[in-house]
């Protein structure tokens, strides 16, 4: 049965009106013109691979479902009480093969010794086998050829995709051959040397080891991947519009309304961010704990906390925009064409939408790029101090959470940080060296 979440709805228009905007930009001269500078760009083309890869991933895992229960025929069909998303179809075996507790990356046997019967009757403490990972091998000698040969025929068939890709790009390069291809297909070729040999590995080994309840991390981190990407858009979302609105009036009007939102926004930059988000999500969060009807399955409770935490960092994230703008159309509104409307009797919202709007909205479209990153990056830091996302909704941020006493452990638990802290990086920079190319296509002033 499918289940329509908020998030869900929200990042599909997202998706629909960016398709929409291109549309648009494809028919304005000077807009199209941009983004080639944009796309011109070797890093602007390599990080862009990336980021389809994780808005592939977002959305996969953006498409809700109840799986339907096994009934008898004739009776009435039921549906189960847990959420799942279309990206669990093709990751059941690792959503499904759990363990009991700690193993490291593509281990055959537990981190942690336990009370075993030992081969001559007596009890003992043991690393004991994994009921998952290596299962298929007899003993410990088959491990490094069976891992080599699945590692090879991973990097066989990223091979033979990576031929497919070259072939594809090839014919682009001659349609398009201003644009940096070679970068695009370099990155391309990372992705698929990554990701084939671990997708080889993982259909006998957790590749990149469980957590303390037995869970595979690399199931964790990709379903991770949908937290930071919906809280990297929405959140800007929620702020272009506020940040736009009195960043543009400020500047324009001046006078009293310039003093109102100038006082506005400075009073809400004294306080710590940290502390006003906290406060705010507490706030949600008791509103959750003394409506429980309202949310008919666990999903839907922690979906609705994700929103709003977009809602709220949004709300809380407006001021420096604002600022950025308000300069930018203080100097706007002292421009010849400016004076000139103003001197044919052209209506000031006419202005606003004609004159000033499209000339600032380089600063919006740079803004939204490097907000997602830091966006991200709040996220992560709030669930680790517990303000972020609901426990049971997966997140970087809660993998460092729980990482932070494994760290502590003797022996140590390294690879639940490890795997947060590298998808994250990979996410982060992406979207940051897309911000460059998208700053330097967009900004008139560094063109000069």
């Amino acid at each position: 049965m499918p289940v329509i979440l908020a998030t869900d709805v929200l990042v599909w228009l997202l998706v629909l009106a960016a398709a929409g905007y291109g549309l648009y930009c494809r028919r304005q001269p000077h807009l199209a013109a941009a983004w080639q500078r944009v796309f011109r760009s070797p890093a602007a083309m390599a990080s862009s691979v990336a980021l389809v890869f994780f808005l592939g991933v977002a959305l996969l895992d953006s498409l809700h479902y109840r799986p339907a229960l096994d009934t008898r025929p004739g009776e009435q069909k039921a549906y189960g009480t847990e959420v799942r998303s279309v990206l669990d179809l093709p990751l059941a075996d690792l959503r499904g093969n759990t363990e009991k507790t700690y193993s490291a990356p593509l281990a055959m046997v537990s981190y942690a010794k336990e009370q075993v019967e030992l081969p001559n009757g007596k009890m003992g403490r043991e690393f004991p086998r994994l009921r998952f990972g290596g299962s298929h091998l007899k003993d410990a000698s088959e491990w490094a050829g069976d891992v080599t040969r699945r590692v090879l025929a991973g990097f066989a068939a990223s091979v033979l995709l990576f031929i497919m890709a070259a072939l594809v790009i090839r014919r682009l390069g001659k349609r398009r051959p201003e644009i940096p291809w070679n970068a695009a297909l370099a990155a391309v070729g990372g992705l698929l040397f990554v990701t084939g040999p671990a997708v080889a590995l993982s259909l006998c080994y957790h590749v990149l080891g469980t957590d303390k309840v037995g869970q595979d991390v690399l199931y964790l981190a990709l379903k991770s991947v949908r937290t930071s990407v919906v809280i990297g858009t929405l959140t800007t979302i929620v702020l272009l519009p506020v940040g736009i609105a009195l960043g543009i009036m400020a500047g324009y009007f001046r006078g009293w309304v310039d003093d109102v939102i100038q006082y506005v926004y400075t009073t809400l930059n004294s306080i710590p961010g940290v502390l006003l988000i906290a406060a705010s999500v507490l706030m949600v969060q008791v509103y959750v704990d003394t409506h429980p009807d309202l949310f008919q399955t666990a999903a839907q409770r922690a979906d609705f906390r994700l929103l709003m935490l977009c809602i709220i960092m949004g709300l809380t994230s407006w001021t420096g925009l604002t600022r950025v703008l308000r300069g930018e159309t203080l100097k706007l509104s002292q421009l010849e064409y400016v004076q000139a409307a103003h001197a044919f009797g052209v209506r000031q919202p006419r202005i606003l939408a004609r004159h000033i709007l499209p000339n600032v909205a380089h600063i919006v479209i740079i803004t939204l790029a490097l907000d997602f990153s830091g966006f991200v990056l709040a996220e992560a830091v709030l669930s680790y101090i517990g303000v972020g996302v609901d426990p049971s909704t997966n997140s970087f941020g809660t993998i460092i959470n729980a990482a932070r006493l494994e760290m502590s452990r003797e022996p140590v638990v390294w690879w639940t940080l490890a795997t947060a802290f590298t998808f994250m990086f990979v996410l982060v920079l992406a979207a940051n060296l897309f911000a460059d190319a998208a700053r330097d296509g967009f900004d008139p002033r560094v063109r000069v």
